[in-house]
């Protein structure tokens, strides 16, 4: 019995990696992708990109109770924003835009341009270094963008407005969902 299931472990231990490396026989979980335009970015992140779209950066916002312009604008109504407001938070949302636009389009270029080294086989140590480094400058700029618009937002809603929003958002009691509602100023 104790050579069986040593015999079965051993098995396992060989034919795991393989079976990992190769993707269970169903071939590559990036069949396809090499035909994209850019290889890092679906056609759909390059259109959010360029709309200026969050495309989840702003996810520690979000689901922590820290409203986004363009999601507020939407539930306008059902948040009985005042006039004021609501003229407050589509500035916020036309700076956001204003702002991560440029960015979004930025990132599509140096993620083009490293596909391109590659593609090339023109990549060094160096260019990858310098590439990668903006590529990771231009993600953080973009990120701190959608973030600091709904920190901005914060701003601009009471207390019950900032609660409701997570109710009409989905997010009123569930785990995890902190809603910083004592932030907001009148």
């Amino acid at each position: 019995m104790s050579h069986m299931l040593a015999t079965l472990v051993l098995s396992i231990l060989l034919t795991g990696p393989s079976l990992a490396q190769h993707g269970h026989g169903s071939g590559s979980p990036y069949a396809g992708l090499e035909r994209r335009a850019v290889k890092a970015l679906s056609s759909d992140e390059i259109a959010d990109l360029r709309a200026g779209r969050g495309i989840g950066l702003a996810l520690a916002a979000e689901l922590n109770g820290y409203p986004g312009p363009v999601h507020v604008l939407e539930h306008a109504g059902s948040l009985a924003l005042s006039g004021e407001q609501r003229a407050r938070v589509q500035t916020l949302y036309e700076a956001m835009r204003a702002e991560a636009i440029p960015l979004g389009e930025r990132l599509i270029g140096e993620e083009t341009h490293l596909d391109r080294l590659f593609a090339e086989r023109t990549v060094t140590a160096d260019s990858l270094a310098r590439a990668t480094a903006g590529i990771g400058a231009t993600q953080a700029a973009l990120r701190q963008a959608h973030l600091k618009y709904h920190l901005a937002t914060m701003d601009v809603l009471t207390p019950a407005q900032i609660e409701r929003y997570g109710v009409l958002r989905g997010y009123a009691g569930e785990a995890g969902g902190h809603h910083p509602g004592g932030r907001a100023k009148h």
